[in-house]
């Protein structure tokens, strides 16, 4: 046994006969011999506190946190010692980043259940009035941001506050930095929605047409061959349930289909899509089941973004770009990074129809998009399309 050992279970008995100085005196011993172990000093802490010494207390739960900065036990310690010091403010606070690092799992002891939920009601309390703080100091100032701003704005809060997940550009083959990342664009870098949108009747008439035509053939929206690994695409994997009138496929137009919509693929040419041998554009009809959810996903590559005309929209559809979730709405484009996780819900018990094609980055130059264009090209030369 080591001499620290010796006293770590001499200070147990001590605290346990309610010698509570001699147990402080002997985890102070603790600490001095080995000053790497953090149960000493949260006990050194407890011991202090139970003395009446906040000070001491304090500097004990500092000294475990030197140790281990983001040990979830002492920050929650900390932040009980600053409640009891009546620093309101600074507890609450710190109560939010203790729950940070809440590790996953369920709580074992009730004592400790009973922390964990004054901690969150602290934690709900902080953070309510943190974002009223925060909304008034928005509203206050010139000039007034912008919708699109605001927006932005009130993420910044939430996020700040923890009470949104942090989303980020995650493709899966092609990254291309300094892009900005958004879930949903803004609208004023597309100029074009309007005169798209302005379509809309006639672009749905045409979908309605294909739809029921006989001799039209949808096609399961995810076809992966079966010695690939879809993992989350399992459940749609060659599946009718999710499924695609293809006007132009990987670059190739679809005539079978693209001949029977003029009005759409009219719509389609003035639009700044990419132009890539065997890779793009791309513009289907998507067509959703009832009841059916795409599992959250990642597009290949950030270059390019996608866009959404909603044609036929039941009630109980939902669309989620990051934490921003969004409903349909019949004739009101979108633009999305599909590199963000994102998921779609049709729990109506009718089909969802919505035209959705690709378009480039409004950030990349015109230098950026030809350069994309070439080594991606060179790549499916040399290599196929990636799966």
């Amino acid at each position: 046994m080591t001499e620290t050992e010796d006293l770590e279970i001499q200070a147990d008995r001590a605290a346990a006969a309610g010698d509570i100085p001699a147990a402080r005196r002997l985890l102070e011993a603790a600490t001095r011999a080995a000053p790497e172990r953090i149960d000493n000093w949260l006990k050194l802490s407890a011991m202090s506190r139970a003395t009446g010494d906040m000070t001491a207390a304090l500097d004990a739960v500092g000294q475990a946190l030197r140790v281990e900065p983001l040990h979830f036990l002492a920050l929650l310690s900390r932040a009980r010692l600053l409640e009891a010091a009546g620093r309101t403010g600074e507890a609450a606070r710190a109560y939010v980043r203790a729950l940070a690092q809440r590790p996953s799992g369920d709580v074992e002891t009730p004592a400790l259940k009973a922390v964990l939920a004054h901690a969150e009601a602290m934690q709900t309390s902080y953070r309510d009035g943190m974002a009223a703080t925060w909304q008034r100091a928005i509203d206050s100032g010139e000039p007034a941001p912008s919708p699109d701003e605001r927006r932005r704005l009130d993420r910044f809060a939430s996020n700040a506050l923890r009470r949104t997940p942090l989303y980020r550009s995650d493709p899966t083959h092609y990254f291309y930095p300094g892009l900005t990342e958004r879930e949903f664009h803004d609208r004023a870098d597309f100029p074009w929605l309007a005169a798209l949108e302005a379509h809309t009747d006639a672009i749905r008439a045409e979908f309605q047409a294909l739809f029921e035509d006989r001799l039209a053939q949808a096609e399961p929206y995810v076809q992966y061959p079966a010695d690939v690994p879809v993992r989350q695409w399992a459940a749609l994997n060659n599946s009718m349930d999710w499924t695609a009138f293809h006007l132009l496929n990987s670059g190739v137009r679809v005539a079978a289909n693209a001949d029977r919509c003029p009005r759409t693929m009219e719509a389609l040419a003035p639009i700044p899509q990419p132009r890539i041998a065997r890779r793009s554009p791309n513009a289907m009809f998507s067509l959703l089941k009832p009841h059916t959810r795409i599992p959250p996903h990642h597009g290949i590559a950030n270059t390019r973004l996608v866009c959404h005309l909603p044609l036929v929209v039941p009630e109980g559809c939902l669309y989620r770009v990051g934490a921003t979730e969004r409903k349909w709405v019949e004739g009101e484009a979108f633009v999305f990074d599909d590199t963000i996780e994102h998921e779609a819900v049709n729990d109506s018990d009718q089909p969802r129809a919505v035209l959705i094609f690709d378009v480039w980055h409004p950030a990349l130059s015109a230098a950026e998009r030809a350069a994309v264009t070439r080594m991606m090209e060179a790549e499916e030369t040399e290599h196929g399309t990636p799966l």
